[in-house]
């Protein structure tokens, strides 16, 4: 008795636990024994199985893995496809209950590169089932950046294998996942990466060019109407970076400005219901000292001052980055 609470509940869940500690150890030092003796059987292979199925952090057991799948591709009279397919099926409940273990995500990768060189046919295909099972499990979790990297991945070597673009189809994408969540960094993220090369391949005029462009505006705004929606930030200066690099459409001096302005009235309109939003402060901070390259004192040194003055007390912990910033004004 521990206080009056009986101890044999606790001792009970002790014992099993080191039942499983050492069952667990026993299970490593097995397959270490086998992969040292060249064991590479499927055997050896079930018992990986088990071992990942506890533990799929455990990085050697698949490159254990890899050597036994390679080694029975290359031997097995089983076709290379059946195997890669069984191994591809293993890992989905894996990825369902450790959707961001990154071993897992690897492997994954590795097996579906296995797949162009033991069973070329069929690697399409398999690449292509990659996309509906990515997609799956991006409604599960909408901001894995796991299973987002994973889909790039994807996308690059089902572009490869068809000699295609999936730039239109993933634009729309992103597009569908934003609107489900506006916080969804991820998806921002991947359509920075897309707007361009969209617009290129579709030969956009310059004219076509402004209307996405204004299009992607509006979008990120709709994303501000949470202002402390980080995304939506990075999204937006994105944008504003493309309006002076002028990477995805062409501006006059007058029109970067024009953009600037609009934009900078947007966001400072917001303050009127978000004063305490250290994100606005900084952009308008951001974008004052683009436009004033465009611009010379278009945006009021004391408008500056003040929206310094605030991040100041918003944002304490920055005081030096605040200082630094204050030479450049």
């Amino acid at each position: 008795m521990s206080h009056g609470v009986p101890r044999v509940s606790s001792k009970r869940d002790d014992e099993r636990d080191r039942k499983s500690i050492d069952d667990y150890q026993a299970l490593v030092q097995q397959v270490n024994a086998q992969m040292q003796a060249q064991e590479y059987t499927s055997d050896t292979l079930a018992l990986t199985s088990r071992l990942l199925s506890i533990n799929p952090e455990f990085y050697t057991a698949w490159n254990h893995r890899r050597k036994l799948l390679s080694h029975l591709m290359a031997t097995s009279a089983a076709p290379g496809v059946d195997l890669i397919t069984a191994d591809l099926a293993f890992l989905i409940p894996l990825l369902k209950l450790y959707p961001k273990c990154y071993w897992l995500w690897n492997y994954r990768i590795w097996l579906l590169e296995q797949a162009e060189l033991y069973a070329p046919k069929e690697a399409l295909a398999i690449w292509r089932g990659e996309l509906a099972l990515v997609a799956h499990m991006l409604t599960r979790d909408e901001r894995n950046f796991h299973g987002w990297g994973y889909r790039r991945r994807v996308v690059m070597a089902v572009e490869r294998l068809e000699g295609t673009s999936l730039a239109e189809e993933e634009l729309v994408y992103t597009g569908a996942a934003i609107r489900r969540a506006l916080q969804n960094f991820s998806a921002f993220h991947y359509r920075s990466k897309l707007l361009g090369r969209v617009l290129d391949e579709r030969g956009a005029t310059d004219a076509q060019r402004r209307r996405v462009f204004d299009n992607e505006l509006d979008i990120s705004q709709e994303a501000l109407v949470d202002p402390f929606n980080q995304s939506a930030w990075f999204y937006h200066q994105f944008l504003m970076r493309c309006v002076v690099e002028q990477t995805i459409l062409r501006l006059t001096t007058a029109e970067k400005a024009a953009y600037f302005e609009s934009e900078m009235a947007r966001v400072e309109e917001m303050l009127e219901d978000y004063d305490d939003c250290k994100w606005i402060y900084q952009a308008l901070l951001q974008y004052a000292m683009e436009f004033h390259k465009l611009r010379p004192e278009a945006v009021a040194c004391s408008k500056l001052q003040s929206w310094l003055s605030h991040l100041r007390r918003l944002d304490p912990l920055r005081a030096g980055r605040w200082a630094d910033l204050e030479t450049t004004l």
